[in-house]
């Protein structure tokens, strides 16, 4: 009975020990630092995140699209896609001027829209977002208006955005309007990010960056906008990369409230990335270029429901299909550096909505299940 005690006792302590290995591969130090500065929560994240690959990874479940066969199914030109809380999606069709409305398993529900100057019509859209108060909003760009519409399709309201030149817009919990717009003019032509009541009324800056000039400055495909998302409901995340890895969070009322810095090392940009990035570029362009030696930190950002910041950099993978994304959890620390072949335009509930192109150009909406390993 003793030697049968002992053997027991062993594989117990060797099915601890692996455990504890097996967990310890997960758990790792932060090496980073959080600091009050001047009432700013300030986030310093060092190169490199705090895990590895594996604790990321991604399981498709879902494809919609099709090359030849059902007309809804076949679409001609995607930017953009939204999804509900009843995990329904919502696909802009933008050379249609509609969106295309499938539920969670990948059926198609419904059009919503179509092509036109009337109510409930769009003239040219590449943006729809699916507000807190459950409403569809479509970002008018043809008609210069923003259009409202019901979960089941019924047309609601317009409000004109005749007033700026809007190219990126969002409804917070709270009901105002987050957005994205030009302002021309001689003294400081710029991107504006702002905070905007119903009716587009200006009650916050958020943050801005330069409109390019091409003529005068030369001809950069580099060149970085400001980039940004709602997290949290009613926050609002942003950052510029021209002024270096750093983002900014502002809380509802437009205060700066928490800046992310990360240590980076600059990626030289190569002939293979000009090819690539001016590839349908007019040749007159491509004759007065003026490009940098390296590329910026980042190049567009975007958040999921959980806090979480999905920062896509320049740093292409080995294999040449898609590039590095730096994930921050909901404090701003740095948690993995993940390959991703295409970019996400939804990440909800754990799933990731994006869209991908075979080799004969044809687009399929995928969803991909997201495994957390830490």
């Amino acid at each position: 009975m003793k030697a049968k005690s002992n053997s027991v006792s062993i594989v117990l302590f060797l099915s601890a020990f692996m455990i504890h290995v097996s967990c310890g591969k997960q758990k790792t130090e932060w090496r980073g630092t959080i600091e009050e500065v001047d009432g700013i929560t300030v986030v310093k994240n060092p190169k490199e995140p705090m895990y590895g690959e594996e604790v990321f990874s991604l399981e498709e479940e879902l494809s919609i699209g099709e090359a030849e066969g059902r007309e809804e199914y076949m679409f001609s030109d995607v930017p953009f896609i939204a999804v509900d809380d009843e995990e329904r999606i919502y696909v802009v069709d933008f050379k249609e001027a509609h969106i295309i409305v499938f539920d969670r398993n990948g059926n198609y529900v419904k059009t919503i829209g179509k092509k036109g100057q009337g109510p409930g019509e769009i003239g040219r859209t590449n943006y729809v977002s699916i507000t807190s108060e459950n409403e569809i909003m479509v970002l008018d760009g043809g008609n210069r208006r923003l259009a409202f519409f019901t979960l089941e399709g019924e047309f609601l309201k317009n409000i004109s955005t005749a007033k700026m030149f809007l190219m990126q817009a969002e409804i917070d919990s709270g009901g105002d309007i987050i957005g994205l717009h030009y302002v021309l003019g001689k003294e400081n032509p710029r991107y504006e990010l702002e905070k905007l009541d119903p009716e587009l009324n200006h009650l916050h800056s958020l943050g801005s960056s330069p409109l390019p000039n091409f003529r005068r400055d030369g001809y950069d495909p580099f060149f970085p906008v400001l980039r940004w998302d709602v997290i949290n409901g009613n926050q609002v995340v942003c950052g510029y990369a021209k002024e270096g890895y750093e983002i900014k969070i502002f809380d509802a009322e437009g205060k700066l409230i928490r800046r992310i810095l990360k240590e980076y090392t600059p990626l030289e940009i190569t002939q293979e990335d000009i090819a690539d990035r001016t590839e349908g570029d007019p040749e007159e362009l491509k004759t007065n270029m003026s490009i940098p030696k390296h590329h910026y930190p980042f190049r567009w950002m975007i958040t999921d429901d959980e806090g979480r910041i999905f920062v896509w950099t320049w740093e292409r993978v080995i294999d040449r299909e898609g590039y590095y994304y730096d994930i921050f959890d909901s404090e701003g620390k740095h948690i993995v550096k993940t390959p991703l072949k295409t970019r996400p335009f939804v990440i909800k509930k754990k799933k990731f909505y994006t869209v991908e192109e075979d080799e004969e150009g044809y687009q399929f909406v995928k969803r991909y299940e997201i495994t957390w390993k830490y």
